[in-house]
């Protein structure tokens, strides 16, 4: 393959991945809709690509409260509430700092449910154990116990954050569709 020809399939990629972020947003709409609940996300190596595909969809202010994107670890610290103690010990990318993030994004909104994002996108910022395409995320609830989850993506920069960003809206949704979450969504209930 040239590298024109190269180039063109790796952005039609990006953009079939894309076209799945905004679906998983859909899906995740619609059951927060459906339980009455909000969502909250707070983001690094995304820089808010979630909170613009739950926002691409109209009536998403019936269920998307707020996004925060903290970038430094000064943000995430500051609006998040992330230990300062943590982020030394474990380093940004790590499950402790994408569950610190979630319960802080939680904590700091009206939401019920939040998520993280945290990882090395590249193509730079791989450190030994955490090569770039390591993103750690994390789930909080309100009366549950987080979640959290490490991958890893293969691809360039915008490849890596639109899988991430695909990823932790699907995996939102599953943890919705749980059935202790179906009864606690049920507004009869």
């Amino acid at each position: 393959m040239t590298p024109d020809v190269a180039g063109l399939a790796a952005t039609a990629a990006v953009a079939e991945l894309e076209r799945r972020v905004i679906d998983a947003a859909v899906a995740l709409g619609r059951a927060l809709r459906a339980g009455g609940w909000m969502v909250a996300t707070a983001e690094s190596c995304t820089g808010g690509m979630v909170a613009r595909a739950l926002t691409e969809i109209g009536g998403s202010s019936e269920w998307f409260e707020r996004g925060f994107v903290t970038y430094s670890n000064a943000a995430k610290i500051d609006l998040l509430g992330v230990s300062a103690a943590t982020l030394q010990a474990e380093g940004a990318v790590s499950e402790a700092v994408a569950r610190e993030m979630a319960e802080g994004a939680l904590d700091h909104s009206r939401s019920q449910l939040a998520l993280a994002i945290t990882g090395i996108a590249g193509p730079g910022g791989a450190v030994p154990g955490k090569p770039v395409g390591t993103v750690c995320f994390g789930w909080a609830a309100i009366e549950r116990v987080p979640r959290t989850e490490t991958m890893h993506f293969v691809g360039d920069r915008a490849a890596v954050r639109a899988q991430a960003a695909l990823h932790a809206l699907r995996r939102a949704g599953e943890w919705l569709s749980e059935p202790d979450f179906a009864l606690a969504l049920d507004p009869k209930s």
